[in-house]
Parts: structure tokens; C-alpha cells; sequence
């Protein structure tokens, strides 16, 4: 086993691949990142409200060189570690390592490039209700919008990992209603790598959705993500198939990942 003490490190023994990199977190205090051969993991606290073990391999070196890492990082870490991967790869650990819960599936996505906007319907067809919720455009909110922002999430996205107030959720951005100015639809930057932006805590209000404002928030946040990290990434449940869309539409490419831990 070799420790990896760098963020350089890191992205050398992944292939710089984005979400172990990502979990590498710039290498902030706390994290830390082992190889063994092609194997990679990287322990990263608190990392979207998780302790998390990212790892990193190819199926056929599993059970030479990842199961054994990651008996190694849960040792050095910690049993509040998660490993999280591949979904294939994760499905592979499990079953090797019986300490292990089975594993829960979701996706992570990213890009380097969004894709153009839709072209958005401006003829007299469109109601005057329409053109109303068009007229807000998305923006980063102030600080003291975060009561708001905490209702939007409380009736709209629940189980939202970001919340405002919690450390590394450091901004967010929304749009307003152009008649009443009502929240309508958030989006935060959260739990941020040097070179991966990650792109959190989305939500719509229930009576405007339907009419792009989400992909609205979340296109303004993935742009100023790219420009300030070169890469940005979410990650979403699988059974959300209206936001998937939304993020392939944006121009995400979406990777089968899984989650496990050790048993209670």
C-alpha cells in the first residue's frame, strides 16, 4: 500500500478521473488517499454530508488489489466511511467483503462543456403568466435570502443533502418570480473541489415547474463551475428521471455509481 499525500499524486494514480478527485477535496485537512497497483482510494470526510470512501480500479484487478485497499482505508479511516464507486465495482467489494452492507445505486454525472441553450418560445402564444415566470432571470442570491432558500428545499426537495448553513455550501443561486418576486427555483455550489465543481441542493417550487426553471439555476451555477473549476459534477438518484433529462440536456454525462457501508 502506498499513501498518497498530494492532490498531484491523486490525479496521477486515477487517470485524474473526476470523482476521486473530487473526493480528494484539494487534499484539505482530513483527507487522505491510498494506491495499491492500479487501485485507488481516497477517504474524504464530510464530503456531501458523508464520510466517504471513493475508490477507483478495473474489475479484473478487484479482488487482487481493491478489496484488500479497501480493508486498508476502513482500518486507517474509520468504520463511518462509505465506499463509493463504480456501480459494478462497488457490487464486486460487496460481495468479497461480507462486513459490508449491500450496495445503493445512484449516478453520479458530469462535464466539461455544457450544451447550448434550448431556444425558448417568444411568440404570441405564450401567456402573460409564461412570460412573467420568463422574466426572472437566475442569479447568486445574498446571504440573507437563506430562509427562503431553506423553505424552497423544506417543500420542494426535502431530502436535499445541501442545505443553507452548512460548512462548504458556499453559495446559492435562484431564480425569482418577475411579477412577485418569489423564490421559485434553487440551486447551490457545494462541497466544491479545486478542479471539480459540484453542483447541489436543486429544487423547484411545485407551482412553477414545467417551465425551465430549474434547468435555468442550474445552467447559471454549471457555468460559473466550469469557469472557475474546469469541471463540474452532480449527483442524483436514479429514480429522479426528470432530473436526469434535465442534466443530459445540459450536456452531463451520467456514470452508474454505488454506495455501501460497513454492517451495523
Amino acid at each position: 500500500m502506498r499513501e498518497l499525500v498530494s492532490e498531484a499524486e491523486v490525479v496521477a494514480a486515477s487517470g485524474d478521473d473526476d470523482l476521486v478527485v473530487w473526493a480528494a477535496q484539494g487534499m484539505r485537512p482530513g483527507v487522505r488517499a491510498w494506491a495499491y497497483g492500479d487501485a485507488v482510494a481516497v477517504a474524504s470526510p464530510a464530503a456531501s454530508r458523508r464520510d466517504r470512501l471513493v475508490v477507483r480500479g478495473t474489475a479484473g484487478g478487484t479482488a487482487a488489489r481493491l478489496v484488500p485497499l479497501v480493508r486498508h482505508a476502513l482500518a486507517e479511516a474509520g468504520p463511518s466511511y462509505r465506499p463509493l464507486g463504480d456501480a459494478a465495482l462497488i457490487e464486486q467489494v460487496v460481495a468479497a467483503v461480507p462486513e459490508l452492507e449491500p450496495a445503493a445505486g445512484f449516478s453520479w454525472m458530469g462535464t466539461e462543456k455544457l450544451a447550448p441553450p434550448r431556444q425558448e418560445v417568444t411568440g404570441p402564444e405564450v401567456t402573460g403568466a409564461e412570460r412573467a415566470y420568463r422574466e426572472g432571470t437566475a442569479s447568486w442570491l445574498v446571504d440573507s435570502a437563506a430562509p427562503e432558500v431553506a423553505a424552497l428545499l423544506a417543500a420542494a426537495n426535502p431530502g436535499s443533502y445541501a442545505v443553507p448553513g452548512l460548512p462548504r455550501v458556499r453559495r446559492w443561486a435562484g431564480v425569482r418570480d418577475g411579477g412577485s418576486g418569489a423564490l421559485l427555483a434553487v440551486a447551490a455550489d457545494a462541497w466544491s473541489a479545486p478542479t471539480v465543481g459540484l453542483l447541489a441542493g436543486v429544487a423547484t417550487a411545485a407551482p412553477a415547474r414545467g417551465r425551465g426553471l430549474g434547468e435555468r439555476v442550474c445552467r447559471f451555477v454549471a457555468s460559473a463551475l466550469l469557469a472557475e473549476h474546469g469541471r463540474a459534477a452532480l449527483m442524483v438518484d436514479d429514480s429522479n428521471r426528470a432530473a436526469v433529462v434535465v442534466y443530459e440536456r445540459l450536456g452531463f454525462a451520467r456514470r452508474r455509481v454505488a454506495a455501501t457501508g460497513l454492517r451495523a
